[in-house]
């Protein structure tokens, strides 16, 4: 199964530009001071949850703590995956304060809640200076077992390598860089993978071999590929999440400044896959480099018959 219906949010408390990770993130801007930055992005994100559940997917919100300050756990899928095989991953991270976000009793509340037949912590890479950001560095086509991967500093190929021999996908590597020829940080900000279409920036591939093997490879597997140019992934027009809702409904989630730097034929063309569900977060995006994909961490894993509620944080 390529999308859930389920999926777990990190609600800020002291959200703000976050400066272990701007060396490596050129989509980050420090334009507000830390209270207003804190204030805009809690009003964005409890609208982005309420519009979420308003379509119908089930939300699982665990609050932040103050301390230790994690201004980008509002960012959970770079920490954790979650897979139908029962599987959950951990994940290292390049942000020193970005490893403060892995959370014991999130983790918890995981193996309570779903069936969790095997946890795996691949963050002791950190220790060697190799990391593997999760979601954000790998695009997963789930029904195809196929990981796009744009490396980067904080997508280190042997890491990558080791996860996909231990989950049995296959690999497609890529590099890709912005205009000003800078590794663009994540995967996950070029390209998307529904069940059956892609988005991706395929100009940012610079490699003429590489770009055609990605553009083979979505072939190959089914899907439609609809380009972005790398104006529009500067609008984090490539960070979306294709989901579905309750009754089973196809979504594709994006913010409103990523549809709004779409064109209409792109924006037809997605909306053929299915529904569209756009969100505002600017401050989010601006300050953290990141957008509503990131905020998603997808629930993949089987639920037990009985979820103790201990630990869960809803609000």
């Amino acid at each position: 199964m390529q999308t859930t219906s389920r999926v777990l949010m990190v609600r800020p408390c002291r959200f703000g530009f976050n400066p272990d990770t701007a060396a490596s993130n050129a989509y980050q801007q420090a334009v507000l001071e830390p209270a207003a930055a804190q204030a805009a992005a809690l009003a964005e994100f409890d609208a982005y949850v309420g519009l979420l559940r308003q379509h119908g997917v089930t939300v699982d919100v665990f609050d932040d703590t103050a301390e230790p300050h994690t201004p980008d756990s509002i960012f959970p899928n770079n920490w954790f995956s979650t897979h139908t095989d029962g599987s959950l991953y951990l994940y290292p991270m390049e942000g020193v304060n970005r490893r403060l976000e892995r959370r014991v009793d999130i983790v918890a509340w995981l193996r309570g809640t779903f069936d969790v037949r095997r946890l795996v912590d691949l963050s002791p890479a950190e220790r060697h200076g190799r990391y593997l950001e999760g979601t954000g560095s790998m695009v997963l086509d789930r029904t195809h077992r196929r990981i796009y991967a744009a490396l980067s500093s904080r997508t280190h190929h042997e890491e990558l390598r080791q996860f996909a021999s231990r989950i049995g996908y296959q690999v497609t590597a890529f590099t890709a860089t912005d205009a000003a020829g800078r590794p663009i940080y994540h995967t996950n900000v070029l390209m998307c993978v529904g069940p059956t279409w892609a988005v991706v920036c395929l100009e940012a591939v610079a490699d003429a071999e590489e770009r055609h093997a990605l553009q083979q490879q979505l072939a190959a597997d089914g899907k439609e590929v609809i380009a972005l140019s790398r104006e529009q992934v500067v609008a984090l027009a490539g960070n979306m999440l294709a989901l579905h809702n309750a009754a089973g409904e196809p979504l594709l989630v994006l913010s409103q400044r990523a549809h709004a730097a779409l064109t209409p034929t792109q924006c037809q063309q997605l909306a053929a896959h299915g529904r569209l569900v756009t969100p505002a977060i600017p401050v989010i995006e601006t300050l953290g480099g990141g957008g509503v994909r990131c905020m998603l961490a997808e629930l993949f894993l089987p639920e037990h018959p009985v979820a103790p509620a201990s630990f869960t944080r809803r609000y």
